[in-house]
């Protein structure tokens, strides 16, 4: 289906007076657009439910429906544009809100958040200056301090004298993660070569200029084999190259080995290279487990290099009174990466990086004649993106309309049931826990009793193929269970210790969206159960497993 093809018999035109009414004339309650706005108001979760299609369709045929190339030369009635949308578009989205779409870091959204959408939509405000901001800038200020005292929890008077003042910034707002750790890093270089007599800093006369200025061979980020692939992306993009990026070895639980770090440090300090950065992880992407932050702060302080904490998951933790002390050490980084759009329950994509010196920023700053002024408050001076929409608007909404105890509460709970399931899964003989929620992610898989029996008495190479063979059976069943539509759980490749550093694929659960309860995940484990017998493949790989065993 095309745009228009429902109403082949009369057409819209383009005229001035046409194109003036799109612009000055609402769509009527009666119309195609404003039912879906009602039934979307009305009732979220019911319009998601009986709107997108729960079965999978393959991205082949989805492509058909946005194969043309070509703008349409006539505008489309916006009554047959909507009905194409919900169609093609809608019909075949992701149900993030799903209390069973457990695979990745995207939940429900509070119901206020789609009529303040509306409202920040209306405005229509670019923060990249304050001319076409105003209120928005001091608002967006106000959310950087609000965070930066949940990390940093500097008294009142701090953030009077901080929060607005014109030199400088506690943080930058962005699209997210990736880059709030971008700036992070654009930070920590642009400091680690700052101007000096003979030479204008390495911002001006570049990196090549920088290394030979300061007398060394290079420079590195330190973070654990867990870190985020935006850090190789900050690497490009910062002309240090992505071997820069040293990945560190991590221990059983998924932390950085600090023993492998403090032979790294020494080893670079040999070779003359300088450490950029060392990272800290708040919330692997992967496991969700928790960097020594306090000893990392150490060492980052023994080394003189910047700390950053990439916290986008796991930052929020500190709302809870209960788990706050797993991100103790945080309060020491030099910078902290936040989304907004995770755990603070506010739609794609809102990201912040927050700096311990308000002065920070001033490192990467820019100006131009007619906009970012010298002296202004634009908060464009201070971000790697130019125009930008006013999503602090709905992080503050979020901030005031769920506070601090609920948040609390919502971190908690995730928490708490991320634990409940990890329980389900070792009381039944046919998983195998992989990963143990240190907040509210885990792994696991499907591998029978009798599996589980054989690979501890295998002999090295037997239990690899078996491995091997169980990450074709656990890649099958989640695609499986993917197409069928009633639940959601994504894939990883993890190399545990317990299996020599074997890589195994797992299934990877996150547990944020409050609306999940146990027994949607206790039928979510039935459900992958009965894929592994009833699915036709994933029986064929089972069986093939079984003569496997049969032959050792």
């Amino acid at each position: 289906m095309t745009p228009g093809k429902a109403s082949d018999h009369k057409h819209a035109v383009a005229n001035l007076h046409n194109l003036y009414r799109i612009f000055t004339v609402p769509e009527s309650p009666d119309s195609t657009l404003g039912k879906i706005d009602q039934e979307i108001s009305q009732n979220l979760t019911g319009f998601l439910r009986d709107r997108i299609v729960a079965t999978e369709q393959d991205l082949a045929v989805i492509e058909q429906d946005f194969s043309s190339p070509r703008i349409p030369e006539q505008p489309s009635f916006v009554s047959d544009y909507t009905e194409f949308l919900l169609d093609t578009l809608v019909a075949q989205s992701v149900h993030t809100a799903a209390p069973g779409f457990v695979g990745h870091m995207t939940s429900a959204l509070p119901s206020f958040m789609l009529p303040l959408s509306r409202i920040m939509t209306a405005l229509n405000q670019n923060l990249v200056k304050i001319e076409t901001s105003k209120a928005f800038t001091p608002l967006e200020r106000q959310v950087l301090g609000m965070l930066h005292a949940l990390i940093y929890a500097n008294d009142d008077a701090y953030y009077q004298r901080w929060m607005h003042d014109r030199d400088s910034a506690l943080g930058a707002f962005c699209s997210g993660g990736t880059l709030a750790n971008i700036t992070a890093l654009w930070v920590a270089r642009n400091k680690l070569f700052p101007a000096t007599e003979g030479f204008r800093g390495i911002a001006r006369e570049g990196f090549y200029k920088a290394l030979k200025h300061y007398q060394c061979e290079g420079v590195a980020v330190l973070i654990s084999q867990r870190g985020h692939y935006s850090f190789g992306k900050a690497a490009d993009l910062l002309g240090i190259g992505r071997d820069a990026i040293i990945a560190i070895p991590t221990d059983r639980d998924n932390r950085i080995d600090i023993d492998l770090l403090l032979e790294t440090c020494d080893r670079l300090r040999q070779q003359r290279i300088r450490i950029l950065s060392l990272v800290g992880i708040a919330g692997t992407t992967e496991t969700g487990n928790v960097d020594p932050l306090e000893r990392l702060a150490d060492i980052a302080g023994q080394e003189g290099c910047h700390f950053h904490v990439d916290a986008a998951w796991g930052g929020p933790t500190l709302f809870s009174e209960a788990h706050k002390s797993l991100l103790k050490g945080i309060e020491r980084a030099d910078s902290v990466t936040i989304d907004a759009h995770k755990q603070l329950y506010v739609p794609m994509g809102a990201g912040m990086v927050l700096f311990k010196n308000p002065c920070s920023l001033t490192s990467i700053e820019h100006h131009a004649e007619y906009i970012l002024r010298k002296g202004s408050k634009d908060l464009g001076s201070h971000t790697l993106e130019g125009s930008r929409p006013g999503t602090a608007m709905l992080v503050h909404s979020a901030l005031n309309i769920i506070g601090r105890k609920g948040y609390g509460l919502l971190i908690d709970k995730g928490i708490d049931i991320a634990r409940t399931f990890a329980t389900m899964i070792e009381d039944d003989i046919d998983f195998e826990l992989v990963t143990r929620p240190e907040l509210n992610l885990l792994t696991y898989r499907y591998v029978p009793a009798r599996v589980q029996t054989a690979l501890r008495s295998a002999p090295v190479e037997r239990r690899t193929e078996i491995n091997r063979q169980l990450n074709a059976l656990t890649k099958q069943m989640q695609k499986s269970q993917r197409a069928a539509g009633k639940s959601f759980v994504s894939r990883t490749r993890l190399s545990p210790l317990q299996y020599d550093l074997d890589t195994i694929t797992v299934f990877r659960v996150v547990l944020a969206n409050p609306l999940t309860t146990a027994e949607i995940l206790r039928e979510m484990l039935a459900e992958q159960k009965r894929i592994a017998t009833e699915d036709e493949q994933a029986a064929a790989m089972l069986h093939s497993i079984d003569e496997l065993i049969a032959g050792t």
